[in-house]
């Protein structure tokens, strides 16, 4: 019986569509009529820039450097042991010049704070969980966190003067 009657529907609706009328059709093509508005509707285009681009010369981070001074002159001695252990304890997931499982380091100093660089290596969990730029770019890089590789304030301090470097 619901068969019967789920057919008969079918069959009456595509009854219906089918005898729409006899409209002639104009052979100038598809054509319909518009409102003309007079006022102008302008939306502006936001563009969505990446947080590893994205320019913060004010947030200093979250962690146990509140303010650091860089000398003009890059140390060559602390920049040759943050390259040492840049590439030891980094390496496995970024690359000095390009992006690969987290932001590339090169002038990461045109875009970052010393103090936010120093936090981020030191206290990277407080820093993505509580820091927007931080969260921003545990985002942009899929949710990969960056490990705390527990380095000491010196040897993170020589992997900053390393960065320097990169240009």
């Amino acid at each position: 019986m619901k068969s019967t009657l789920n057919i008969l529907t079918v069959l009456f609706v595509t009854l219906l569509i089918s005898c729409g009328g006899k409209e002639e059709k104009k052979k100038e093509g598809f054509s319909y009529d518009k409102k003309v508005t007079t006022e102008k509707t302008t939306t502006k285009k936001v563009e969505k820039i990446p947080a590893s681009k994205k320019i913060d010369l004010k947030n200093k981070g979250i962690g146990p450097i509140k303010s650091l001074a860089l000398n003009t002159e890059i140390d060559e001695a602390m920049a040759a042991k943050g390259a040492d252990v840049f590439k030891k304890l980094c390496t496995a997931c970024h690359r000095p010049d390009k992006k690969f499982i987290g932001p590339a380091p090169k002038d990461i100093l045109s875009r970052r704070t010393p103090e936010w660089v120093m936090n981020m290596i030191l206290n990277p969990d407080e820093m993505t969980q509580k820091d927007p730029l931080a969260k921003a770019l545990l985002i942009e890089f899929n949710g990969s966190p960056m490990a705390n590789q527990n380095l000491s304030e010196e040897d993170a301090r020589a992997v900053l003067e390393y960065f320097r470097t990169l240009k």
